[in-house]
């Protein structure tokens, strides 16, 4: 049995509270996802550049966040959702597998949030993963909309035969996004809640690895003082079990 450990994290875009006391986190971030060890990372609220805040923090990367966070040996994918007066921001997938595609689809649905999913083909243990990091939004009846979307995307992109993983920061603090995953068998390890938001006192799960064509076996929430210090959201990291096939090609 082959095991794909899948993280996703809302990284608040490397930066922690407002105005003059705010701080810098993203190379503590760096460090963070090196620890979650996961064969596939995703990642939402990632900065491509940021011109005001590259000049307020000295020690700004000069890479694009995707790249600098990617541990070595890691390929970065990012795809911007938002486009601001000072930069951009979107989504990222870090991947220990190869990523031999990948594209992105708008599913802003309103002019006041601009929301994006990223799609990409990575090989695992040779066989062709289909992974979607997505940012839903804030209100309800868009989040629907953009569930509504999403399940379009699959059935036009995905195979229904082909393995599928989809994750990210869904906003859902119900089950309207459970209850449309699980009718087109996207379903997410189950069991008690674990908690994501707020990163200081979490209360709700907001963060979720949905899959279809892999089985769930484990889901963890890494909790302590040096993770709410980093994000708002804590990271959520799900082990699945991928079913083996005839022409598996050896670990990277």
């Amino acid at each position: 049995m082959n095991i794909v450990r899948v993280a996703t994290y809302n990284i608040h875009k490397g930066v922690q509270g407002i105005g003059p006391r705010r701080r810098l986190e993203i190379h503590n971030l760096g460090h963070a996802v090196e620890q979650l060890d996961a064969d596939i990372v995703c990642l939402q609220e990632v900065r491509k550049l940021h011109r005001r805040e590259e000049q307020y923090f000295s020690q700004w990367p000069e890479l694009p966040q995707a790249d600098f966070l990617a541990p070595e040996g890691y390929e970065a994918v990012y795809r911007t959702n938002a486009f601001t007066q000072h930069g951009e921001h979107g989504n990222a997938l870090l991947s220990r597998w190869p990523v031999v595609a990948h594209q992105h689809e708008d599913i802003s649905d309103h002019r006041f949030e601009q929301r994006g999913l990223l799609h990409a083909e990575v090989m695992v243990h040779g066989r062709a993963v289909h992974v979607v990091v997505v940012h839903l939004g804030l209100i309800r009846a868009s989040r629907s909309r953009q569930v509504a979307q999403l399940q379009r995307f699959i059935e036009r992109e995905v195979s229904p035969t082909a393995p599928l993983l989809v994750a990210g920061d869904f906003n859902d603090w119900g089950a309207l996004v459970q209850r449309a995953f699980n009718a087109i068998n996207l379903v997410a390890f189950k069991g008690e809640r674990q908690a994501t938001f707020p990163a200081r006192m979490p209360l709700v799960q907001l963060d979720y690895v949905y899959a279809r064509g892999l089985t769930p076996l484990a889901v963890h929430v890494p909790r302590g003082r040096i993770w709410w210090r980093m994000s708002d959201h804590l990271p959520l990291i799900a082990e699945f079990a991928l079913p083996q096939t005839d022409t598996l090609r050896d670990s990277p």
